[in-house]
């Protein structure tokens, strides 16, 4: 019986070892998608300047240049 007790000990230890890498991982990438008030404040002013025509499609742009 504390035989089957250390070997479960250990096999949970490497689990939680795993699931702590796992979620190293997710928090990095978590901060790499997640908005700045810079960022939306960017998206504001670009939507605004698409309203208001003074944003080119970059279809338009190739239409333009020929490409």
């Amino acid at each position: 019986m504390e035989q089957e007790v250390k070997v479960n000990a250990k096999e949970i230890m490497a689990k939680l070892a795993r699931l702590q890498t796992d979620m190293n991982y997710v928090r990095e990438h978590i901060e790499d998608i997640s908005l700045t008030e810079d960022d939306l404040q960017a998206i504001e002013e670009a939507e605004k300047d698409l309203k208001e025509g003074r944003i080119t499609s970059l279809e338009d742009l190739k239409k333009e240049l020929g490409v």
